[in-house]
């Protein structure tokens, strides 16, 4: 199983995402990616990255990267984090498999928010929202 998380820039949720996941089930293959091409090349922020190592996550190492259409045809899954996100990965899809692929982080498509421009507090929620949905992905795979 192959799992994309996308973000906008890819420096702070997916980035965090693929954290998560890499260590709940590292035999799986994760990435993440942003729709923007703001931060192609740098690595998360540093206060998603201190968010991590407080959890024994090093996300340190990990480069923004933007979105691609060929991710679609790589990937199992695409984790969105919010309904922009959504839109933007949508608008290259151009097949159904294709939109098939593409889900949200959240149950009933909501947003996890970006924490870009807030306090320490929004990067904690962002952790505790993102962890939850990678334990109900994982649990969603071993259903199967």
């Amino acid at each position: 199983m192959k799992i994309l998380f996308v973000c906008l820039g890819n420096i702070c949720r997916s980035p965090l995402a693929e954290g998560i996941l890499r260590k709940l089930a590292p035999k799986l293959e994760i990435d993440s990616a942003g729709t923007s091409n703001f931060h192609i090349g740098s690595q998360p922020d540093y206060r998603m990255i201190e968010t991590a190592r407080n959890r024994d996550i090093d996300i340190s190492g990990l480069s923004a990267r933007q979105f691609k259409t060929n991710d679609f045809d790589y990937f199992d899954k695409i984790v969105v984090m919010d309904a922009a996100n959504y839109k933007d990965v949508m608008s290259l899809a151009k097949t159904e498999l294709q939109k098939d692929k593409v889900i949200f982080a959240l149950e009933n498509d909501e947003d996890v928010p970006d924490p870009y421009f807030g306090g320490k507090q929004g990067f904690e929620k962002v952790y505790h929202l993102l962890f939850n949905s990678c334990q109900q992905i994982l649990d969603s795979i071993e259903k199967r």
